[in-house]
């Protein structure tokens, strides 16, 4: 309340005798503040709502009408998170694999890396859901591909089929290494799938959170795709010579 009042320091020294005086002024200096405020018919004060200027241009005052709103739930959202936690339990099962079947050293710092990073995306994703009233599981309607069983295939863009793991299970060594780069790249390609089909569609992507989360997920993905190019790039000129 004080910093509405001008010089008030000044006003301090030369009023410090006369405390009628300095009350006064408090008063004044508070309805200076408030008296050019608006306010609602029930008597509170409607929120004060400013548009910064261009640089070098004043700041513009807007009216209370102009307050932002949420935009609508988007079931598009709801699916792109449910389906995401799908695609990341495959991805940790997968780097699950790396200590029992391969000694490559910088695999492994990669594998543990991902599980890391992906597990706590996972319980990003499922607090996401429960907070907005969403299942945790994709429902029937949203899942695709399914068989006349009710059974999924193929789920999500990227991931491993059932033969894939198979065979990712069955592997050692420098076998298992070519088959874990090749599927993981496989799989973050089809999270950046993803991202990109439910930024494309009508009125997804709006959830500041889920927004910043699609976005991180689509520059980290990338990121280690190119680690896992290089580390294919590096195998295969050292089986060369």
């Amino acid at each position: 309340m004080f910093s509405n009042i001008p010089n008030w320091r000044q006003y301090r020294i030369l009023y410090q005798g006369n405390w009628f005086s300095i009350t006064l002024m408090v008063l004044c200096g508070f309805f200076i503040a408030t008296g050019s405020a608006a306010y609602a018919q029930d008597g509170s004060a409607l929120p004060v709502i400013v548009q910064p200027g261009a640089p070098g241009k004043p700041s513009k005052r807007l009216p209370a009408s102009a307050t932002a709103k949420l935009p609508p739930r988007s079931q598009a959202e709801a699916e792109f998170m449910q389906g995401m936690i799908m695609h990341h339990a495959q991805a940790v099962e997968m780097t699950a694999l790396i200590p029992s079947h391969t000694e490559n050293k910088d695999l492994r710092a990669l594998g543990a890396r991902i599980s890391s990073s992906q597990s706590d995306e996972i319980m990003f994703m499922k607090r996401w859901l429960a907070a907005r009233g969403e299942p945790i599981s994709m429902s029937m309607q949203g899942m695709k591909n399914m068989d006349t069983s009710g059974h999924p295939m193929a789920l999500m863009p990227g991931m491993l089929t059932p033969e894939q793991m198979e065979a990712l299970r069955k592997a050692k060594g420098n076998e298992f290494d070519h088959l874990f780069l090749t599927g993981m790249i496989q799989h973050h390609n089809g999270a950046l799938t993803m991202v990109k089909d439910m930024f494309n569609t009508a009125g997804a992507g709006q959830d500041a959170e889920l927004f910043n989360f699609a976005t991180d997920v689509d520059s980290g993905q990338r990121a280690e795709i190119r680690i896992m190019q290089g580390m294919l790039e590096k195998k295969n000129s050292e089986e060369k010579q």
